[in-house]
């Protein structure tokens, strides 16, 4: 409805469902895309990054948005 292209649709619909199994595992989905987002790009393109995904990110769980804050 709100994508111009079925590619931008299925990007929308990957941010979405990353988004909700942030908040239905306890995480905090800025925390967690900042952090994975900080990680990705130090990683090689071959490495394995499910250590990344939102269920397997422990550290990130009932983290404030905003640590820079204070």
């Amino acid at each position: 409805l709100f994508s111009d292209t079925v590619a931008g649709a299925k990007a929308s619909a990957v941010i979405y469902s990353l988004v909700l199994t942030c908040r239905a595992g306890g995480v905090d989905p800025y925390a967690w895309l900042r952090h994975a987002l900080t990680e990705l790009p130090q990683r090689a393109p071959d490495a394995d990054i499910e250590d990344l995904l939102p269920f397997n990110c422990t550290a990130q769980k009932n983290l404030p948005a905003d640590n820079d804050s204070g």
